[in-house]
């Protein structure tokens, strides 16, 4: 086994290496002064299981480009088999067609990792799971839930009596029910107007928050507007206390900002991008769950266990 390293997120791809028990391949991996990315193979990876570590974040179309180069790369070095580690799919929101002449970028992305030379991909927390037929080729598409889940329960909730997990919008219904049947708590929804990419208004919740603890659950949050929204109507309602748990926290400095400045005790998220840090935020990592997972489509072993929560 051969794990490589972008430059997106060496430091989670350490840990997954870590977790592993191996050393990272030794690359080079570089930018010209134009823009183009150079990646070199400094070790024979000939006949290897080769795991690509290279999650799509901002600058996302920078670091997608450089995986294909690093997918080339390890093609042409006669690589046995390669496997993408995209634990953020980025272009996930790009999902479908809901305006008139959009693209589908989401399956654009899946094309070109494809064509690159891609044997198959590891992800986690998909936008929307229907994202994995976009690809012809296997995806194992894990969960931050059993993580976060866990340090929720370890740090900030301990009676789950009076805990309640609420969804930022109906959209995120499945995914909150899968939180709220994993804690046996009880299930309230949010439902919001997006008034344009960076605000939204909460207008009304659905399901009793009074008194009660309150876990909003996301997939990402990049401006933080959904959470604070869904925040504020949920002490309006008579929440005592709201966290938020959220997969992939692309956190800008307006991100930081709001909730640094909101409601929202804490916000717990993983470490699949390398921004997902600042005030009021946990980033607990996943490189063991991604470490045991990668282990096992090594040995040719299941990976369903590692949803047990």
């Amino acid at each position: 086994m051969k794990i490589i390293s972008g430059t997106a997120h060496r430091e989670l791809a350490e840990r997954i290496a870590q977790s592993v028990g191996i050393q990272l391949t030794n690359v080079t991996v570089n930018t010209f002064p134009d823009g183009e990315s150079f990646v070199k193979i400094n070790e024979n990876i000939r006949g290897k299981d080769v795991f690509l570590i290279q999650p799509p974040c901002p600058p996302t179309n920078h670091n997608i480009m450089e995986l294909c180069v690093m997918v080339d790369a390890a093609r042409r070095a006669s690589a046995g088999r390669i496997t993408a580690v995209v634990p953020f799919f980025g272009y996930a929101r790009q999902d479908r067609k809901d305006q008139p002449r959009v693209p589908i970028t989401a399956k654009l992305v899946a094309n070109l990792l494809t064509a690159a030379g891609v044997d198959r991909v590891l992800t986690m927390d998909l936008h929307a799971a229907q994202i994995q037929g976009f690809f012809d080729i296997p995806v194992d598409h894990l969960y931050a839930a059993p993580v976060l889940i866990r340090h929720l329960r370890e740090h900030y909730v301990k009676d789950l009596k009076k805990l309640v997990v609420v969804s930022p919008d109906v959209g995120g219904v499945k995914m909150a029910r899968a939180y709220s049947d994993a804690l046996g708590a009880e299930l309230a929804i949010v439902a919001k107007h997006r008034v344009n990419a960076t605000h939204v208004e909460a207008m009304n919740v659905i399901g009793d928050v009074e008194g009660r603890d309150a876990v909003l659950i996301d997939d990402m949050t990049e401006t933080a507007g959904t959470l604070c929204a869904a925040a504020n109507i949920l002490k309006e309602r008579g929440a005592q206390r709201v966290f938020a748990c959220v997969s992939h926290g692309v956190l800008g400095d307006m991100a930081r900002e709001r909730i640094s400045g909101s409601c929202i005790e804490r916000v717990l998220t993983s470490d699949t991008v390398p921004m997902a840090y600042g005030p009021k935020v946990d980033c607990v990592s996943v490189g063991d769950l991604l470490g045991h997972a990668v282990q096992r489509i090594h040995d040719g072993e299941s990976v369903s266990s590692l949803f047990d929560i």
